[in-house]
This record gives structure tokens, sequence and C-alpha cells, in this order.
């Protein structure tokens, strides 16, 4: 009996199968080749890879997902409004989204074959729901283990795979499904009811508003009226001409608001006063490892790049095992990832940098995020990079390795001046040591100044009328870092609603400006229902949603949200559909009013018109044209399908660069010039 019992058990040992979840198909491949014993057996079902894989004499399949394989959809068609019958339904049942069918069908019949199940997508709300809803939808489980990873590194998932937590993780994962569940209601009830209203004002245009996209929108439109409201003042800025041994221009450390006022400081010609000069020592320390939303703002700085471009990069990158993991708040770098290895590692690609790393341990900021340390580089050694991935993976080396640099030292120099009881200041700067500013660029300009003591003359003196300026506008980086600070939205979703509102031409350009239609319907919204934009609520939901994370009763905290969203929700609903006439003749006016051609630049030809997007009325086709036309024919040709924006750069011909926008690529500058001379010898 004994014997034939260990038979029994042994064949069922040699039957059992496993299936390892993730969420795209390079993660799969680098999880099967770190668990693999011997090179791992690639196969495929219809295209679809996957991974045969013998890991301690027991048998895995590495399959993936692509993405989100199920999106939230309102059951019946026809149902009750607003909309909250909602269930999850596979993805592909949307046209621009059919390929991901034979994804979902090659998890089917793998699943199969498995007897044991762990979900390997990403480590964060997102993530958690891909893997749960794969588990539950298409393997028929009801819960599964799971890997949790920062880095596709063979250690990093090793020890992720050795140290799998025995369940999905619940709270994450409710909290994932709750912030769909509240997209869904707000984004699909309150779209549809703009679209609803100015269709039946005889217009037609995709419109969209959102849960964090109100807000969003109205942050810029607030900004926008403060610019417009703005009244400049003059005032006058003061500065002498002093000299004993050396020759400097003080300034007076205030402005003047009159004139009369003002021109009182000329008396001070030929005066004599004195100087002194005060210097301090400051330490500069390194700055802290980036978050995400750091890191997109430094690369708007450096190299002009939208937060959302910035994130599918970082994106490839992760998925090359080149960085860890991007979505993530955190400045923490803790030594579990191992930063010797790391520095051995780069040591081979950037030896320059590498020799400048001084300390034990990082300096570290005061953001810290549960799931994931900040963005650090792996060290292996990237291959076939784009300029602009180069440029970004090599930002993120330097910011790591200037954590572990030594500090800067400067000098601060003040010169004092003194005429007639009145001060005036000169202010310079020197890099005594530079440190860590040798690893990585910060914003220090250096203005030398020599030591002015004793008696000094004034030369002359020079009154300058200038005007107060209005607030700064934002652009696509700052208003990320906006919606970051108030607790809008997520950090993977804040450049998407950036994005959107690009796309909808509720705002444009680099320096952000609000749109007519924008504006009209911020202002629509706020006088018709307030609520929509109201931040304070988008937080409150943001905070609960956070805190989902950390409880115990995950689903039960889930049903009472959504109760309370429903409610509030209701209640928008009803107010905007009672004033549904009024709304939608104010957005079809706005709309209307919009659509004039978008204009580039000086017509290079006639100099007098500007060139603009033009349909053709016969072709229906799309290109450049002269405003100025019939007096000037001027034209060029344009990509015919996607959005396409001023990229707020230059050619290298002196020409704008245009930017196109298409869904699931990479937005694609280009330069319409056909004479371009960049353009021909990258051909060549």
């Amino acid at each position: 009996m004994e014997v034939g019992k260990e038979e029994k058990e042994e064949k069922e040992k040699e039957e059992e199968v496993e299936l390892i979840i993730a969420e795209k198909p390079q993660a799969a491949m680098h999880i099967a080749y770190a668990l693999a014993d011997i090179v791992p057996v690639k196969r495929d079902i219809k295209g679809v890879p996957y991974y045969e894989v013998i890991h301690s004499d027991k048998k895995i399949i590495v399959a993936c997902a692509v993405g989100h394989l199920f999106n939230l959809a309102q059951k019946e068609k026809r149902g009750a409004w607003p909309i909250f019958d909602v269930e999850w339904q596979p993805s592909y049942f949307r046209k621009d989204t059919a390929y991901i069918k034979k994804y979902a069908d090659a998890l089917s019949l793998l699943s199969r074959k498995a007897t044991k199940f762990v979900v390997a997508c990403d480590y964060d709300i997102e993530g958690e729901l891909i893997g749960l809803n794969v588990i539950r939808f298409i393997c028929k489980q009801q819960d599964a283990r799971r890997m949790r990873f920062s880095t596709l590194t063979k250690k990093d998932l090793q020890d992720s795979y050795k140290n799998m937590l025995p369940t999905v993780d619940w709270p994450l994962a409710y909290a994932g499904e709750t912030r769909h569940y509240l997209d869904y209601y707000w984004g699909v009830n309150l779209s549809r009811v703009l679209m609803s209203a100015i269709k039946k004002a005889g217009a037609f245009k995709i419109l969209s508003i959102g849960r964090v996209q109100g807000p969003a929108l109205a942050l810029v439109v607030d900004k926008e009226k403060a610019i417009a409201e703005f009244k400049p003042v003059p005032y006058w800025q003061i500065s002498l001409t002093v000299s004993n041994h050396y020759e400097v221009e003080a300034k007076y450390p205030k402005n003047i608001f009159t004139k009369e006022e003002a021109v009182q400081f000329n008396q001070l010609k030929g005066k004599e006063g004195k100087a002194k000069t005060e210097k301090k020592q400051i330490i500069l320390i390194p700055l802290p490892p980036f978050d995400l939303t750091t890191l997109q703002i430094e690369a708007y700085r450096f190299y002009g790049l939208h937060p959302a471009q910035t994130l599918q990069i970082l994106q490839n990158l992760y998925l090359a095992g080149l960085i860890s993991y991007p979505r993530t708040s955190s400045q923490k770098l803790p030594p579990a990832i191992g930063y010797r290895k790391i520095f051995e590692k780069l040591n081979a690609i950037f030896p320059s940098l590498t020799k400048l790393v001084s300390r034990e341990k990082p300096i570290e900021g005061k953001k810290s995020d549960p799931a994931h340390p900040a963005v650090f580089p792996t060290g292996e050694k990237p291959f076939k990079l784009g300029k602009v991935e180069k440029q970004i993976y090599e930002l993120i080396v330097r910011r790591f390795l200037a954590c572990f640099g030594t500090n800067a030292l400067i000098e601060n120099k003040i010169i004092r001046i003194y005429v007639e009881e009145k001060e005036f200041l000169v202010k310079g700067s020197k890099i005594l040591e530079r440190g860590w500013l040798d690893i990585y660029k910060a914003k220090i300009s250096e203005h030398e100044l020599p030591d002015i003591e004793g008696k000094i003359i004034v030369k002359d003196v020079k009154i300058d009328e200038e005007e107060t300026q209005p607030p700064n506008r934002y652009n696509p980086a700052s208003l990320v870092a906006e919606l970051a600070k108030r607790n809008l939205g997520t950090k993977g979703t804040r450049a998407l609603i950036v994005d959107t509102l690009y796309k909808r031409n509720y705002i444009k350009e680099g320096q952000i400006i609000a749109t007519l239609l924008g504006i009209r319907i911020a202002e629509t919204l706020h006088k018709n229902c307030p609520l929509i934009l109201d931040e304070k609520l988008t937080r409150k939901f943001e905070k609960e949603m956070d805190a989902i994370q950390t409880s115990k009763k995950g689903k039960q905290e889930q049903e009472r949200i959504l109760k309370e969203a429903k409610e509030v929700l209701q209640k928008i609903c009803v107010q905007l559909k009672n004033k549904e006439g009024s709304i939608g003749k104010e957005l079809a006016e706005a709309y209307s009013k919009s659509r004039e051609p978008l204009e580039l630049c000086e017509c290079p030809k006639c100099k007098k018109g500007e060139l603009r997007v033009i349909k053709s009325k016969k072709s229906g086709k799309r290109f450049l044209g002269c405003s100025n036309y019939p007096k000037c024919s001027n034209s060029y040709p344009l990509p015919q399908y996607g959005l396409i924006k001023k990229a707020d750069k230059l050619c290298e011909c002196g020409f704008p660069l245009l930017l196109l926008i298409r869904k699931h690529k990479k937005p694609w500058q280009f330069c319409f010039n056909p004479n371009c001379i960049k353009k021909k010898s990258e051909e060549k």
C-alpha cells in the first residue's frame, strides 16, 4: 500500500505545472531566463510567445498578457442612466484592441495544463489588477501566489520567486479595482452628458471629462484667467556703477513704484560711499534619487520631453532590464538593491563617472513608496538605444551615481555698497569644490566677483523702467508636478491626463494655454455643476483609495467608497441633465469658434501670412497652407492620420518641428520642409 501511495504522489508531482503570468512579453522572457536551470524552450501559440522552464526539477510555463486584457463595460447597452451596472469584459471587444484576443486565448490554453498559478505582473495597483483579472476570468482560479520585484535582473527575479507571497496582494488589487470603477463611473457618465448636450445643440465633437481630468482642466483655466485679468504695474529698478580698484554694478534691493522717487537716485552720481565684502561657504549635498515625477520634470528641462513621452521611454528601459520600475514615488535607495554590484557593472560603461563615487550610503529624499525604491540603473549593458532613450538612461545613471558623490562647496559673495544711507548689493558665487556636480548638472551659475572694501565712487546711475509680470504658465512637466503636489491622480496616470487635455484640444502649446473650448467647458461646468471640477472631492476619493492598500477590510472599503461615489455622481448627473439645453448651446458655440486652423509660423514664401493646417474640401486630405491664400498658394504635405501639434522646437534648417501623435505609437517629431538639409543627410 505504501509503495503504491508513493508512486501515485510521485506521478502527481511529475504532472504538476506552474503557470507564471507576466504583464508584457519582454518581462516574461526575463523571468524565464532568470529561473531556468537550463536554457528555456521558447514556444508560441498563434504568434504569442511563452516559455517552458525547468527550475529545481519543477516544470514552469512563463506566459504573458499585454497590459489590461479586461476593461469595465456596461452590462446592458440600454440600461438605466447614469450607468453603474458594469462588469469586466474582454478588452478585445473593441476594434482598436482586437489583437489582444490571441494573448487571452493563449493564456486560456496554457492555464488548462497548469496546477499552480503565479502572478508576476508589475507590482502596483494596475499590475495587481491585470494579474487578478487573468487569474479569475481566464484561469478560473480564486487566488494565486505573487512575485514582487523592482527590476528584471536575474537576481531580483530569483529572489522574488523564492520569497513569493502566498496570495495575490488583495488590498492592492481592491485599490486598483476601485479606482477603475470610479474612473469609469465619472468618465463615461459625465462625458456622455457633454456629448449628448453638444449633439442636441447641432454639433458633434468628442468631449470628455473625468474625475481627475476636470480638476486638472480647472487648474489650467484658472491660470489662464489670472493671466488675462493681470494688470501690469510699472516699477523702476535702480543700479549704480561704482569703482575703487575694480568696477562693479550694484543693484538697489527694492523696486521703486513712483517715477518721482526713482529719478532722485540720479543725485548719487559722483558721490562717495563705502564697500564691504561678505563671504559665506555653502555645502551643497547631492540631489536625491529620482521618483517618477521629478524624473519627468528633469526630462522636460533637459530635453523638452512631454511627461507621457518620458513615461513610455522609461517603460522601454525597464522592460529591457536597464532600470528599476519607474512608476514610483520613492526617493529612497535601500541597501538591498546592491550598490557595489551596480557600481561594478556601471564601471564598465561609465568609468569616468563611477570613479567619482565616494559615499558608502546614498543621499536620499523624504518621499517613500512601499512597493518600489527610487528609479535606479541596474548596471546591465545597454544595446541599440535610440538617441532619446540613451539620453534618459544616462540621466538616470548620473542622478544615481551623484547620490554617492561628495558634497560640492560653493562660496557665495555679497558686496554691500553704502551711499548716503542707501544700501546697494552685488551678488556672486564661485564653486570651490565641484564634487557631485561633475556627475550631474545642477542649476548653478558661477559669477565671480573681486573683493571690494573701503571707499568707492559712484560713476553712473542707471534707472530701468519695468512692469510686473503675470503668473507663469504651466508646462506639461510642471502641470504633472502640480497634480502630484495636490494629490490628484496617480504617479502613472498624471502624464496621461495632461496628454488627454491636449488631444481633446482643451489646452495647447508647450507653455500651456487653455483653448477657447477648454475655457468654455470649465466655465460651463463651474456654473452648472462645480463639483465636477472640485479637487477637494477628487482628493478625498484619492485618499480613501490609498487607504485601501493598507486595510484589512479591502472589499468592505471598496463597497463603501463605490456607494458614496454613486450617490455623489447621481446628483451631478441630475443637475447636468436638467440644464442640458443651455450646456449644449454654450459648448457648441465654443466648439464652432475653436475650429480655426492651427497656425504654426510665418509663411517662408510671402512673409505675410501664417502657415496653418488646412483640410482640402475636394480630396479631404490635410496639408499646410498659407493664410494669405489666394495671394499666396504656398503649401506643404502632411501625414494624414494622427493629431498634429507644434513641438516648440526648431529644426536645424530653421523650420518649426511638428509633433505627430497616434494611438499605440510613440510621438514623432518631424520637419515639414521638403528641402531640409538635415532630412536629406539622414536619408543618405
